[in-house]
């Protein structure tokens, strides 16, 4: 076997194992961001309000936040840029959902 292909074949199972890795941490946060959205949607219910509508964070945005009732977890990865959400109520009483990114916040030292 020709040096070329074992290069080819060692930089193709590179870039195969760094897809998996980046699709399963994809999934999870996925999974969180759905989770969410359902648990709002059925606290809104609950209380006899709207569901939140998700709008995703621009830069400069001003926030009306005058209770937080959730966010999502930050601290399932160090250092990798997640989406993360927060559900608030404005000063009118009406529900909110913000997504955002954020940077993992569990590191350790």
């Amino acid at each position: 076997m020709s040096t070329g292909r074992i290069m080819a074949a060692i930089s193709l199972m590179t870039v195969t194992s760094l897809a998996m890795a980046e699709g399963r941490s994809d999934r999870i946060y996925g999974e969180m961001i759905r989770a969410n959205e359902k648990a709002m949607q059925e606290y809104a219910t609950s209380i006899g309000k709207n569901p939140p509508e998700v709008v995703h964070y621009r830069y400069g945005m001003k926030l009306d936040i005058a209770k937080v009732i959730r966010t999502t977890r930050t601290d399932t990865t160090c250092n990798d840029v997640m989406p993360a959400q927060i559900t608030y109520e404005d000063s009118k009483g009406n529900l909110n959902t913000l997504e955002y990114r954020v940077v993992g916040t569990n590191c350790r030292g």
